[in-house]
């Protein structure tokens, strides 16, 4: 992280009312590109003289938790999972299918719900967030920003909801993005799920303070904090400028090559949110991952169970699928990309396919494509200038959008 970063995370911390209080940082997990370690580092080294504690809560939603060795590497080399270091840290992963480590905040009205959403749903919603943040005085928020498919810019209150909330708003908040479509939310400030995490962390009474940021290569471009809201605008801003790349046509293929931080399709899948508004219809998508084993290390079996489909196809098999979680039903819609069905018959907009080290069998049965990723030449698909190829070398990260105008 480069010096003047430094200087201004140091200046925003010193400004925050940090003295004799026990503080809990949350942070994003591996899925994100960020300098972690240093922001974590600098924070501690500021505040362990004055602050009475400080514990890591890593906001993981439903990702997988990470293990010592991998807290080390993400952290510090002198931070163990749950053990204290330093006199001051200890480290915790979210627990989001354990109830015994949830709190109740309250609820998501019916008609709350549906005026956020417009109309696309109408249910109660309970908020349910990690309990352990009620044994903190305050909570500070390491966020970076980036284009997201489910809210449209990561970050800010996503730290709470889904990143330390229970099933409940997980699912809801997923399943609202997928009605509403990767395409026509992904990029954007202002959302109806935006407005549902803002409004589920309304009911969280709890002191505040967010380092919200935007990261360019391994360089943060950005840096703002204070109050969790206005910092994370003023990121999500900054993000769409550095982050979105408009192209003025769309192509037959594309190949997005997934980096080695996507460890299942379920956060691999990004590779194909971020590209598939440049993908013209009828095309390709493929996502080249041959380090990808798994559809996903959660929720892996309930895909296989219910594959991947068009959004249509879900709302039309509700009751097939009714013991589903919408949010795993959603992960599939969203991989699955835009489409129709229409009595009985499903047609999306693009194939979607895995060179990945899932098998042919599984990826046909779930209903995507497949290649072999060693038959993938990727210098003949960096070198292409045919005008039908476009090759994306690290997806997942930045949006390519096309622009229609």
């Amino acid at each position: 992280m480069r010096e003047e970063m430094q200087h201004l995370l140091a200046e925003g911390v010193a400004r925050g009312d940090f003295a004799g209080k026990r503080i809990v940082i949350v942070v994003p997990d591996t899925t994100r590109t960020a300098p972690v370690r240093e922001l974590v580092n600098t924070v501690v080294e500021q505040l362990r003289h004055s602050a009475k504690a400080i514990d890591i809560l890593i906001a993981l939603g439903t990702h997988q938790p990470l293990d010592g060795r991998a807290v080390r590497k993400h952290l510090d080399s002198r931070l163990e999972s749950g053990d204290a270091v330093l006199d001051v840290v200890r480290v915790f992963n979210h627990e989001w299918d354990n109830p015994a480590m949830l709190a109740d905040l309250g609820w998501l009205t019916a008609d709350k719900v549906a005026d956020i959403s417009r109309g696309m749903m109408r249910e109660d919603v309970p908020i349910s967030i990690n309990r352990r943040v009620f044994d903190y005085d305050k909570i500070l928020v390491l966020s970076p920003v980036f284009p997201h498919e489910i809210v449209g810019m990561s970050g800010g209150s996503k730290y709470f909801f889904p990143g330390i909330s229970g099933p409940q708003v997980i699912d809801a908040t997923h399943w609202l993005g997928a009605l509403i479509g990767n395409l026509r939310i992904i990029g954007r400030v202002d959302t109806p799920v935006r407005r549902m995490i803002d409004t589920a962390a309304d009911l969280l009474d709890m002191d505040v303070f967010a380092v919200c940021f935007v990261v360019q290569g391994e360089d943060v471009v950005g840096l703002f904090t204070g109050e969790l809201r206005r910092s994370w605008r003023r990121a999500a801003e900054l993000a769409q400028e550095r982050h979105i790349v408009r192209k003025a046509r769309r192509f037959r293929q594309v190949l997005a090559r997934a980096p080695k931080m996507y460890e299942d399709l379920w956060t691999g899948g990004k590779c194909m949110y971020k590209c598939e508004s440049i993908v013209a219809d009828g095309g390709e998508l493929i996502i080249y991952a041959p380090h990808i084993t798994s559809l996903s290390y959660t929720h892996g079996h309930l895909l296989e169970r219910v594959g991947y489909h068009v959004v249509d196809y879900f709302c039309a098999n509700r009751k097939r699928y009714r013991d589903v979680p919408r949010a795993v039903m959603a992960a599939a819609a969203y991989i699955r990309g835009s489409g129709t069905y229409q009595d009985g018959k499903e047609q999306p907009r693009i194939d979607v396919t895995l060179a990945t080290q899932i098998p042919e069998e599984l990826c046909k049965r779930v209903g995507l494509g497949y290649r072999d990723p060693r038959s993938i030449d990727i210098d003949r698909w960096a070198d292409s200038d045919d005008g039908e190829c476009f090759y994306v070398e690290r997806a997942g990260e930045t949006l390519y959008l096309f622009n229609e105008h």
